[in-house]
């Protein structure tokens, strides 16, 4: 007879992502194009640029040593330096402006660590976190894991509807609830999965939020600013961070997956001083420290224009990917009146799509199995809200980051032949919109 194991709770709590069947589905089928992992641009991956900084590390004999040693926990020093002057370059701004410094810097590996570490830090089982719907959903897995109740707030072209998120927190300050409230997250630049920025005014209003409705303990906001660098269009909008000139509200995370590689699976945050010291102590449980020598070889490509250089490339050629998706869908869907709408992004790698109604684009629907015989893969855009809240069932995240321009243009091709299989063609018009409203 075998003996059961025995799970931990917050293993049962833990659930498969929703991501690894259709990153499956991506890998068994040669024929199908998949727009649905977030995967980079393979044509622009900086080879070159690391080559030349891995050269010239390896042939300083002392570099090499201190690159194949063990690092800190919380990083190396002078790429901790490098980013803190990079990220305040980005909101123009000096080491004077601001109260935080490298000390406040943590490298993480990915910043899907840092994601995980801070719910580690500061969030107990039944605690709340407010997230924008949609957002994230591998940061709502995150959540799940810890036992963490998510609230969200609806989005429209002006990012996270901050009259919507004042009249959440009342509701819960009413309700006696207000204290259990920890975070709020926000993808705030080109979001993960609707490709839309929260504006100038709302990001002065949500940290006016959090200031007002922190009573009886600090509620943060919980910046995941990870496509920042990829703007391509448009005027950029200071980060949240750059707001909270203090360094008491906003943890802000960053990544070097998207605008560099994402093989180097290195992040980064910059957090309030009263959250190191704890994040230390559990990073230090996870790994000791991340990546040392990746640490080294970003340092050297942040000395010079290798790593400014290789962003400018790749800003260039996600305005073009992004161009041929969207002219596609015109393309395909060429009537002027219509219930299909989707964004056109500034920036990053997502452009949402949404279907009226009658097309249900969640696994097993009608539409799902059509495009998948089609030969298209997309994410089901019911992924994107958390559970317990409304969640539409008609759209859909389109990636265009790994595809070819053909195979974009294919893609949305076989999109159209799988809505024509699900309605008649005289209800599959198309026009565009600015947001999600």
């Amino acid at each position: 007879m075998t003996v059961p194991l025995e799970l931990s709770t917050r293993a049962h709590q833990t659930e498969e992502p929703p991501i690894s069947y259709f990153i499956q589905q991506a890998v068994e089928n040669p024929n199908l194009i998949s727009l649905a992992a977030g995967l980079v641009d393979p044509d622009s991956t900086p080879i070159d640029e690391v080559k030349e900084a891995l050269e010239s590390m390896l042939r300083d004999p002392q570099a090499a040593k201190d690159a194949l040693q063990y690092g800190t926990t919380q990083g190396y020093g002078p790429l901790r330096e490098k980013i803190l002057r990079h990220v305040l370059a980005l909101d123009q701004l000096s080491p004077n402006d601001v109260a935080f410094s490298a000390d406040d810097v943590v490298i993480t590996t990915g910043s899907q660590q840092l994601l995980y570490l801070i719910g580690e830090i500061l969030l107990n089982p039944g605690d709340i976190v407010i997230t924008e719907a949609p957002s994230y959903f591998v940061y709502h897995g995150i959540l799940g894991s810890l036992g963490i109740r998510t609230l969200t707030v609806p989005m429209d072209e002006q990012g996270m509807k901050t009259d919507e998120l004042e009249s959440l927190l009342t509701r819960l300050e009413q309700s006696g609830e207000l204290a259990r409230v920890k975070l709020i997250y926000t993808v705030d630049y080109f979001q993960n999965p609707t490709g839309l920025t929260l504006s100038m005014p709302r990001r002065q209003e949500l940290l006016a939020l959090v200031q007002r409705f922190s009573k009886s303990q600090r509620i943060l906001i919980l910046e995941d600013a990870a496509y920042r660098e990829l703007r391509f269009d448009g005027v950029d909008v200071p980060s949240l961070k750059s707001l909270d000139r203090g360094n008491e509200w906003v943890i802000l995370g960053l990544t070097f997956s998207k605008p560099l590689a994402p093989g180097l699976k290195t992040g980064y945050g910059i957090l309030p001083r009263e959250l190191m010291a704890p994040l230390l102590r559990i990073k230090g449980n996870h790994d000791f420290g991340s990546n040392n020598f990746t640490q080294h070889l970003i340092d050297r490509m942040l000395r010079g224009d290798l790593y400014q250089g290789h962003v400018e490339r790749l800003r260039m050629s996600y305005r073009a990917k992004r161009n041929t998706l969207v002219n596609a869908l015109a393309m395909e869907f060429p009537r002027a009146l219509s219930p299909i709408r989707w964004t056109t992004p500034e920036g990053g790698m997502y452009v949402w799509l949404r279907f009226p109604p009658e097309i249900e684009t969640g696994p097993g629907s009608r539409f799902m199995e059509a495009a998948l015989r089609e030969g298209v893969l997309y994410v089901p855009g019911a992924f994107c809200y958390a559970k317990g809240g409304p969640v539409p069932n008609h759209e859909a995240r389109l990636c265009y980051g790994d595809a070819s321009h053909d195979e974009l243009r294919e893609a949305v091709r076989r999109l159209g032949k799988a809505a024509r299989e699900v309605l008649p063609m005289e209800k599959i018009t198309i026009r565009r919109f600015g947001g999600c409203g």
